[in-house]
């Protein structure tokens, strides 16, 4: 009777302790590892660095394309962009000019061999 005294005594003394430890245990790896943890905040904190680079990116873009289109507009018509957009349109070159091929671009970007317009 006295062993089971002392074994109750005991368990009570190291139960919480035990429960407190594994309580701070659960909490603590959630806290890290949780889907709203330390790690995922890490993740998203990186996605979002991604995606703000991502749109100066794009606002780049659209301020380069905003500018063309306006330069291309009639009321602003820029006559150099609309002669280099015809000669990149139609695969026209002057007889002065020299086109260097580059391997490395696009084909569609590449301008043709030297030709000379049609004659009226």
């Amino acid at each position: 009777m006295a062993i089971r005294i002392e074994l109750r005594r005991y368990l009570r003394q190291i139960a919480v302790p035990l429960i407190g430890a594994s309580l701070m245990g659960y909490f603590g790896y959630h806290a890290i590892q949780g889907d709203r943890g330390l790690m995922a905040w890490l993740t998203l904190k990186q996605q979002l660095r991604q995606a703000d680079a991502q749109l100066a990116s794009l606002q780049g873009e659209q301020l380069t394309l905003a500018n063309r289109v306006q330069r291309m507009s009639p009321a602003t018509l820029d006559s150099d962009l609309l002669d280099e957009q015809t000669r990149l349109m139609l695969n026209y070159a002057r007889d002065d000019e020299v086109v260097i091929m580059r391997p490395d671009s696009a084909p569609a970007a590449t301008p043709a061999a030297p030709s000379t317009p049609p004659q009226n």
